[in-house]
C-alpha cells in the first residue's frame, strides 16, 4: 500500500543518517585504526541484520539456495563491506572528512564509465560532457582549488577515495543482476565480509586497546551505515508513489554532511569543497537527465 508521507519520512531519516557518516568515520578513526574500526563496525552491522532476520522470522533465508548464490555472496561480501570500507576508512585517515566524503560521492560517474565495458552501454556526447563536469569537480577538491598547481595534499588519500568509489560502482553493477530478497542477501554478504575482515585482522595483527568511544562509533556505523538504514531506504522506495521524488532526496546528503562535519568534526569547510561538490552533482544531474531523455526516446 502506497503512502507518500511515510515514504518521504523514511527517506529523510535515511538521508539524515547517511549525512552523519563522514563525521562518524572521522571521529571514530581517532580511537581505532581503519582496520579495527571496520572489524567492529561489521560485527555490529552483522548482529543488527541477524537480529532483523530473527525478528521477521526469516533467518532460514540466510542459507543460500544454490552454489551460485553462495559464490555471488562471497564475491559481493569481498567488495562490500570488506574492500570498500577498508579502502574508504584508510582514505578518511589520510584526508579531511569533507574531502574523502565528497570524492567518494563520485561513484555514479564511475558507474557510468564502467557500464560501457561491463553492461555494453553507449555514452553519448551529453553524457561525456556530464562526466567531464563531474571530474572537474573532483579536480577542484583534490587540489583544494589550486587547479593549475598540480599539487595534491595527499595523492594516496585522493587515490584511495576514488578507488572506494570504483569498488562501490562495481559492487552496484554486480548486485543489479542479483534478484534475491534484499535483507537475507545483504546479511549473507556481510557474513562473508566479516570472515574476510577477521582473517585480515589476524594477518595484520594490529590490535588496538578497546575504547568505549571507538566502540560507540563502530556500533553507530555498523547499525546505521551498513544495516538498518538500507532497510529504511527500501521501505521508502516501496511506499513511494513516485520513486524519482524519493531518489532525488539523496542529493541533500553531501551538503548536510558538510554541515555535520563543520559542527562535530570542527573542520573549516573549504570553498573549493563546496564548488567541487556542485560540479560533481551538476554532472550527475545532467547525466540523469540524459538517461531520462534516452528512455523516453
Amino acid at each position: 500500500m502506497k503512502n507518500q508521507s511515510k515514504a518521504t519520512l523514511f527517506a529523510l531519516l535515511t538521508v539524515l543518517f547517511w549525512s552523519t557518516m563522514s563525521s562518524a568515520f572521522k571521529l571514530s578513526l581517532g580511537y581505532f585504526s581503519y582496520q579495527t574500526l571496520l572489524l567492529w563496525a561489521v560485527i555490529f552491522g552483522w548482529i543488527g541484520l541477524l537480529g532483523l532476520l530473527i525478528y521477521k522470522k526469516r533467518l532460514h533465508e540466510l542459507v543460500p539456495k544454490s552454489k551460485k548464490d553462495l559464490l555471488r555472496s562471497a564475491l559481493l561480501g569481498f567488495l562490500n563491506p570488506f574492500a570498500y570500507y577498508l579502502v574508504l576508512f584508510k582514505a578518511y585517515e589520510l584526508l579531511q572528512a569533507q574531502e574523502a566524503g565528497v570524492l567518494n560521492y563520485s561513484w555514479p560517474v564511475i558507474l557510468t564509465l564502467l557500464s560501457v565495458p561491463l553492461l555494453g552501454q553507449k555514452i553519448g556526447l551529453k553524457a561525456i560532457i556530464a562526466i567531464l563536469i563531474s571530474f572537474a569537480g573532483l579536480w577542484i577538491i583534490s587540489t583544494k582549488g589550486a587547479v593549475f598547481s598540480l599539487q595534491f595534499n595527499s595523492p594516496i588519500g585522493v587515490g584511495l577515495a576514488l578507488t572506494s568509489a570504483f569498488i562501490w560502482a562495481l559492487y552496484w553493477i554486480i548486485n543489479m543482476h542479483d534478484k534475491r530478497s534484499a535483507i537475507p542477501k545483504i546479511s549473507l554478504n556481510m557474513s562473508f565480509g566479516l570472515i574476510y575482515i577477521l582473517i585480515f585482522s589476524l594477518l595484520m595483527g594490529n590490535w588496538h586497546t578497546l575504547s568505549l568511544n571507538g566502540l560507540i562509533g563502530a556500533a553507530y556505523i555498523g547499525f546505521f551505515e551498513m544495516g538498518f538504514t538500507f532497510v529504511l531506504w527500501m521501505m521508502a522506495l516501496n511506499l513511494s508513489e513516485n520513486t524519482a521524488k524519493i531518489s532525488n532526496l539523496i542529493f541533500l546528503s553531501p551538503f548536510m554532511a558538510l554541515f555535520f562535519i563543520r559542527i562535530f568534526v570542527g573542520e573549516e569547510i573549504h570553498a573549493s569543497t563546496v564548488a567541487g561538490l556542485i560540479f560533481i552533482l551538476g554532472g550527475i544531474v545532467l547525466q540523469q537527465t540524459n538517461l531520462k531523455l534516452r528512455k523516453k526516446a
